[in-house]
């Protein structure tokens, strides 16, 4: 078994239960037919890796499915950031549940809901940034799955400052820095500073420790990124 089934057979909490519940209940049941450690956590507020990576396949497949039509080349590249993600396991795990996905209506604002509910704010943004990473994976900014992760990111509750900073993190302009740290080029030196040391905090991978090491990692690259956007202004202006 691969992470993906490790984990949903870990225990599932809040995801078990509502919309997210309603589409998952024939792929979960597929995937860990005969698995005795499956244990949903049924009314649990807390939040599992497991709970947040079958948050993540229903909004893929709600991406996926923005322009009316799923391409094999879309489902092509969402395998290979799988495999680089996760590994050749859990990929044709996570695979084989997200074709079943893609075949149901997928209600995306009391999904989004149900997420902006149970999910803390930090690990609501490391979905946001998984999901932008994904659209602009094949180096084509397409602006249908942009403005719909925009929707999700609002129905989730996302503020658009931060919805904004993580967007451009995957969006090549000039001011895309300022983007990052939520500021504008007109700010002060000591704007920028502040600007730096409160980002940094949201952005740490600490706020995303109890999604597991797998998903932390991504955390870092969104960290990183805010690092790189200070470094860049830093540069730029000459701040010491």
């Amino acid at each position: 078994m691969g992470k993906f089934g490790k984990w949903i057979a870990g225990g599932l909490g809040w995801v078990f239960l509502g919309p997210i519940g309603g589409i998952l209940g024939f792929t979960l049941g597929a995937l860990l037919d005969g698995q005795q450690a499956f244990q949903p956590g049924l009314g649990s507020r807390k939040t599992t890796t497991g709970d947040f990576a079958m948050s993540l396949l229903v909004l893929i497949a709600a991406v996926m499915k923005a322009d009316g039509k799923v391409l094999k080349s879309e489902l092509d590249y969402v395998k290979n950031y799988l495999i680089q993600s996760f590994g050749d396991d859990s990929a044709k795990e996570a695979l084989g549940m997200l074709r079943d996905i893609l075949k149901q209506e997928i209600p995306l604002d009391d999904v989004c809901i149900q997420i902006r509910q149970n999910m803390n704010y930090s690990s609501r943004l490391q979905l946001l940034h998984l999901l932008y990473g994904l659209s602009e994976a094949d180096k084509r900014i397409s602006k249908k799955e942009f403005d719909l992760i925009d929707r999700i990111a609002s129905k989730m509750g996302i503020s658009l400052k931060d919805k904004d900073s993580v967007k451009y993190m995957f969006i090549p302009k000039t001011d895309s820095a300022y983007k990052i740290l939520e500021l504008d080029p007109e700010s002060s030196n000591d704007e920028v500073k502040t600007a730096y040391r409160k980002m940094a905090m949201k952005f740490h991978p600490d706020k995303v420790s109890h999604l597991g090491t797998d998903f932390q990692k991504f955390a870092n690259e969104k960290f990183k990124k805010v690092n790189e956007a200070y470094s860049n202004i830093k540069k730029e202006r000459n701040i010491a």
